[in-house]
C-alpha cells in the first residue's frame, strides 16, 4: 500500500483538520463527535440539510458543506456509517428554526443510524425530516443494503436542495423536492480496479488484469457482472443503456408521517426516460481515473443520448463520489425540470462545489 498517510487510525482526523485549515472561511469541524458544519451556521429561519455516510467517498459529503448546499455533513469511518450521535449534534449546532432534512443513502447501516438520530433530535424538539436516495440501476439488493443503492443522485439532490433552503422553502417543500430529484435520478457504476482501505492496507477485492466489474457499488461490493476489459465506448454504451432503458419500478419509501407521529411506508413509481427529456448528465470519477478520460466516457454519453431524443442541458463531470483510489467512473441521468434546472443554477459555494458567487 502506498498512500500519503501517517497512521491509518489517524487518517479521518487529519484530513478534517486539513479541510478545516484549508477552508476557515466556509466550514467548521467538531471533532468529538465528528461533524463539518458551515461556519456561518445556524442560520436562522433557514430549513438545515444534513447528510453523511462513510469516510472515504470524499468530497461527497464533507466537501458540499457551505452556502447553497449541506449545512452540516457527519462523517463515518472508512466505508462505515456515522453513529447517531454526530447526527443529532450537527442537528443541534446547524438547527436554525426552520427545521432539518436529513439526506440519506440507502445503506443499512446510514438509514438504521438516521432513524436513530431522526427520533433523538424529535425529543429534544427539533423537527425532522428524512429522505432516502436509492437511485443505482445495478441491483435491486446489495450486500450493505435492501433496495437500490444511493450513489450519485445524492451529489445532485444535495445541490438542489440546498439552493431551495438557501431560498427559503420550508421543510416540506424541501422533502417534496428531495423526494422527486430521487424520482427522476439514476445511476451505474463501473470499476477498473479494486480500493484499498488504509486500515487494511490491501485490495478490497480482486480482478484481474483483463477483468472489469459492472454495477460495483462505492464500498467496493460486487456488481452484477464481471467481464473482460473494453473499450470506452463499450462501457459507456453499456452503462447508459442501462440507465436509459431501466424500466419503471415500484419503491417503497419509509418516511415520518408528522400527522401520525409515526413511520409509515410511502410507495412510489419511478417514471422512465422518454424521448425528449432534459437531462442533467453526471459522469463521476470512482476517485481514481483522471478528468480526461471522463471526457471520453462524456463524448459518448451526449452521443447516446442524442440518439435517444434525449436533451442534457448540464453536466457535472469530475471525482464528486469517490471510493477512495478505485479506478472506474459512474454514470447519472437525471431528469430536470424548469425548477430544477433554476436551483441547479443557483449559487453555491462550498470547498468542493462552487458558482455563481
Amino acid at each position: 500500500m502506498k498512500k500519503l498517510i501517517n497512521k491509518p487510525e489517524d487518517f479521518i482526523r487529519e484530513s478534517l483538520q486539513g479541510m478545516a485549515a484549508a477552508h476557515s472561511d466556509l466550514i467548521k469541524v467538531h471533532y468529538d463527535p465528528a461533524f463539518v458544519y458551515r461556519a456561518d451556521a445556524p442560520v436562522q429561519g433557514k430549513v438545515a440539510i444534513i447528510s453523511g455516510g462513510g469516510s472515504g467517498h470524499e468530497p461527497m459529503h464533507p466537501g458540499f458543506v457551505g452556502m447553497g448546499m449541506l449545512d452540516a455533513a457527519c462523517p463515518g469511518e472508512v466505508f462505515t456509517s456515522p453513529t447517531p450521535d454526530q447526527m443529532l449534534e450537527a442537528a443541534k449546532r446547524v438547527d436554525g428554526g426552520a427545521g432539518i432534512l436529513y439526506i440519506v443513502k440507502n445503506y443499512s447501516g446510514d438509514v438504521m443510524n438516521f432513524e436513530m438520530a431522526t427520533e433523538l433530535a424529535r425529543s429534544e424538539g427539533i423537527r425532522v425530516l428524512s429522505i432516502l436516495i436509492d437511485d443505482d440501476v445495478a441491483v435491486k439488493d446489495s450486500l450493505y443494503t435492501q433496495g437500490r443503492r444511493g450513489v450519485g443522485t445524492t451529489v445532485l439532490a444535495e445541490k438542489i436542495c440546498g439552493a431551495a433552503a438557501q431560498q427559503g422553502y420550508d421543510l416540506q417543500q424541501i422533502a417534496s423536492l428531495c423526494r422527486r430529484v430521487n424520482l427522476n435520478g439514476r445511476s451505474l457504476g463501473m470499476a477498473l480496479t479494486s480500493c484499498i482501505v488504509p486500515a487494511k492496507g490491501t485490495p478490497t477485492f480482486e480482478l484481474g488484469n483483463q477483468e472489469i466489474e459492472m454495477g460495483i457499488g462505492i464500498h467496493g461490493e460486487p456488481g452484477r457482472d464481471r467481464t473482460t476489459i473494453k473499450s470506452a465506448d463499450e462501457i459507456t454504451q453499456t452503462l447508459t443503456l442501462s440507465i436509459i432503458e431501466d424500466a419503471p419500478y415500484s419503491r417503497t419509501l419509509r418516511e415520518w408521517d408528522e400527522e401520525k407521529g409515526e413511520w409509515v411506508d410511502v410507495e412510489l413509481i419511478d417514471p422512465a426516460f422518454e424521448n425528449g427529456d432534459k437531462l442533467l448528465a453526471f459522469v463521476n470519477s470512482m476517485g481514481g481515473t483522471p478528468i480526461s478520460e471522463l471526457y471520453v466516457v462524456y463524448r459518448k454519453l451526449a452521443e447516446i443520448c442524442e440518439q435517444k431524443g434525449l436533451q442534457i442541458v448540464r453536466n457535472l463531470i469530475g471525482p464528486y463520489i469517490t471510493s477512495l483510489d478505485m479506478q472506474g467512473c459512474s454514470i447519472t441521468l437525471l431528469k430536470l425540470d424548469d425548477e430544477i434546472i433554476r436551483l441547479w443554477d443557483a449559487p453555491v459555494k462550498t470547498p468542493s462545489l462552487r458558482w455563481g458567487v
